[in-house]
């Protein structure tokens, strides 16, 4: 196992919820890494932010580590569980509520009813 994969797997494995993104939490640097950031962060989530951009081993070597092409990746208690478009989804259906209650991850869901009311 690489570096970087031993440092993606560390990571994933002693955070509740850790995003890989292009940029941070603060300052997203891309439109897909904004979007589930700004998710995470409305609705109170606690996670790592780990920017891709800073590192690339890592920016490659997550890519390697979950099989999944594109950045950003949310992984939650070590698991991939995906991409922008999939976080998107699963917001707007109220499976991250169910995946975050099922792994006892602290958020705020009267945020994130009010996405879903936002995009009905």
């Amino acid at each position: 196992m690489s570096e970087a994969q031993t440092q993606i797997k560390e990571t994933v494995t002693n955070n509740d919820v850790v995003l890989f993104m292009k940029g941070t939490k603060d300052m997203p640097q891309c439109g897909f890494s904004s979007r589930v950031a700004g998710v995470l962060n409305f609705i109170g989530v606690d996670y790592t932010d780990v920017n891709v951009l800073a590192d690339e081993g890592i920016r490659q070597g997550i890519k390697d580590y979950s099989d999944w092409p594109t950045i950003p990746q949310l992984y939650v208690k070590g698991e991939f569980v995906g991409g922008c478009d999939i976080i998107t989804e699963m917001t707007l259906s109220g499976e991250l509520d169910t995946l975050f209650e099922e792994n006892g991850i602290t958020y705020d869901k009267t945020s994130a009813e009010k996405i879903r009311e936002a995009n009905a």
